[in-house]
């Protein structure tokens, strides 16, 4: 008896421990979230701007580098789409509606939520591994030392770097998830590229475009504080580095999922 007693306060005392660091992180990501906008917004006037080039050094990495494997993937799936669609449809003799089908997936989800969780899994890991690389050779507390503000020069520029490059991959991804969408339906059914897309574009209306921009915006936020987080609480040497990574990646995909399912929910009510 005494032990299923020991068990069951060893049960509680995880699960509190556990629901204490959770609210901890998820204050301490708030907090990081408004002081690098504060800078962002302010730091020019307090005579400490974010450097331009150090957000169009973190764009190159995290935008332009990830272009071809935001491609690929955005193209498969809209190939994979326009296979299960017309699979499905032709149950019904309405393979004609596939085009409306895949517009309306790639553009409103599968277009932000690829790129998202692609660009976590490639640049959310190396935000983490960075700042944890220098937490723990103690350049961060050099930074302090020398009177930089470690979230002014390390995190708002990848914030800025993620909320310009995000979305212009998204809109990417739109374009060649729907050709290769059209490419299957040329073949399949016959369909010329030039009428896929006129169906497209009149089957569309701004706001299913703009919607999977919002997404993007939201997860560039949720990327970039979820990996500097991890960064940041790094306390055990180069182990921590890289479980501190593991953990950006699979919270960073998580928080993705979790932030477009209730995007997803508040805007089709």
């Amino acid at each position: 008896m005494a032990e299923k007693t020991g068990g069951l306060a060893s049960f509680v005392n995880g699960v509190g421990m556990r629901s204490v660091q959770t609210v901890r992180e998820t204050g301490y990501l708030a907090a990081l979230l408004v002081e690098s906008f504060y800078w962002l917004l302010v730091g020019f006037r307090r005579r400490q701007p974010v450097r331009m080039a150090a957000i169009f050094k973190e764009a190159m990495s995290a935008g332009v580098n990830a272009v071809p494997i935001v491609g690929l993937a955005s193209f498969a799936t809209g190939m994979m789409l326009a296979i299960q669609g017309i699979h499905t449809l032709r149950t019904f003799g309405a393979e004609d509606q596939v085009v409306l089908g895949i517009a309306l997936s790639v553009t409103r989800e599968f277009a932000p939520l690829i790129t998202g969780i692609f660009v976590a899994g490639r640049s959310g890991s190396a935000i983490a591994a960075r700042i944890g690389t220098m937490t723990i050779s103690q350049e961060i507390d050099a930074l302090r030392v020398i009177g930089i503000n470690p979230v002014r020069y390390l995190v708002s520029p990848i914030l800025a770097a993620m909320l310009l490059t995000l979305p212009a991959l998204t809109i990417m991804s739109d374009l060649l998830a729907l050709l290769g969408g059209a490419l299957y339906c040329a073949g399949e059914l016959s369909l010329p590229l030039p009428i896929f897309f006129a169906r497209t574009f009149e089957s569309l209306v701004a706001a299913d475009a703009l919607q999977g921009v919002y997404k993007s915006l939201i997860f560039a936020i949720v990327i970039t504080m979820i990996g500097a987080v991890n960064g940041f609480g790094v306390t055990a040497g180069a182990e921590g580095v890289g479980r501190a990574t593991t953990r950006a990646v699979v919270l960073g995909s998580i928080g993705i999922i979790l932030a477009d399912m209730v995007f997803t929910f508040l805007t089709s009510r």
